[in-house]
């Protein structure tokens, strides 16, 4: 029987190619791994408490709140917090900068996170997940946290991933040497290493974007996904549409297969003129992980790493997949096809 590897198993033993890879590192990793597990619990059996439907607020992007988004949030807060590791967080459903309560121990680690990325698809039974960034604080500890501590480009994250709740709970992360994938294991309660070195394909078969908006989108934006509808003579069948409409179940899909996901600015719809995702919590972290496995992350023009947030909550177009895919959009946009 092959001996299976857990995660902190695998930290551990490749700490010498990464250097995040220390005690305080692990500490955060695991504090982060059995919040994901307290989160999970729930979503397997949220058609059978109070945890579906909406709480009647609304989060900072105007948002109705789902009940297990709160409950996540409030998850992920309290027990983050207490690792003694951390000097600050954000989180897609919290207006401000998240401090550190008085009296506990904190490190000079940034964490920015998304609670429940596609919670709502919650109500059906669609795979939903939890997608973090890890950065280093900046300041000295001694002096209070700033804003450029947490509004750091994707560039310089130390760590990015998710964990996805679906038919089984999985762990994608990446500390800058590639991009491992770990399961969950209900019997022993462990993360086991399922997926290592994953890779995306250099090229996919599948695109991924809601084209209920088609109609707001640019000429160019449109060509884009007519050329992967029709590829013309650079291959001899179309991609296939695949769009679930939960980022993380969206992405990891085309992590694995290969593919684009998209969505772009919707420049003539008032509400989302930059598109609607996050760049903090939602695109700089997977973009880490598809670099990591040999893909690109472009917003049209720029790579997403490169992009410096001006604000938390800022939007941002997004194109992530297998590299020829992204390329060929950045061609169009660029005039050059």
């Amino acid at each position: 029987m092959t001996q299976q590897i857990t995660v902190t198993e695998h930290l551990l033993l490749h700490q010498k190619e990464e250097p995040m890879a220390t005690g305080r590192f692990t500490r955060l990793l695991n504090e982060l791994i059995l919040s994901a597990k307290i989160i999970s619990r729930e979503v397997n059996k949220a058609g059978l408490v109070d945890v579906l439907g909406f709480t009647g607020d609304r989060n900072v992007q105007g948002e109705e709140v789902k009940k297990l988004d709160e409950y996540s949030n409030r998850v992920l807060i309290h027990r983050m917090a207490r690792c003694g590791v951390l000097c600050a967080m954000a989180s897609e459903e919290n207006a401000d900068i998240i401090e550190i309560p008085h009296g506990l121990p904190t490190g000079g680690y940034v964490f920015i996170f998304d609670p429940l990325d596609g919670s709502s698809n919650i109500d059906v039974n669609v795979n939903i997940g939890t997608i973090f960034s890890i950065y280093r604080r900046k300041s000295p500890k001694e002096t209070p946290i700033l804003s450029t501590d947490v509004l750091q480009k994707g560039s310089e994250q130390i760590a990015a991933g998710y964990f996805l709740y679906g038919t089984s709970t999985m762990l994608v992360y990446s500390t800058g040497n590639g991009v491992n994938g770990f399961t969950l294991d209900p019997g022993v309660g462990e993360f086991l290493l399922s997926h290592p070195n994953i890779r995306i394909p250099e090229r996919g078969r599948i695109y991924s974007v809601n084209e209920g908006y088609y109609h707001y989108w640019d000429p160019a934006t449109r060509r884009i996904v007519e050329y992967f509808k029709n590829p013309g003579n650079e291959s001899s069948k179309p991609y296939s549409s695949r769009y679930i409409g939960s980022l993380v179940s969206d992405f990891h899909r085309n992590l694995i297969y290969g593919g684009i996901f998209m969505y772009p600015a919707d420049r003539r719809d008032p509400k989302k003129p930059r598109g609607k995702l996050r760049l903090m919590c939602e695109a700089a972290p997977l973009a880490m992980l598809v670099e990591q496995a040999g893909g690109m992350a472009v917003d049209g023009e720029r790579r997403i790493l490169d992009i410096e947030p001006e604000q938390l909550h800022q939007r941002v177009p997004l194109f992530i997949g297998s590299k020829q895919d992204v390329q060929k959009v950045l061609d169009i946009y660029a005039g050059k096809a």
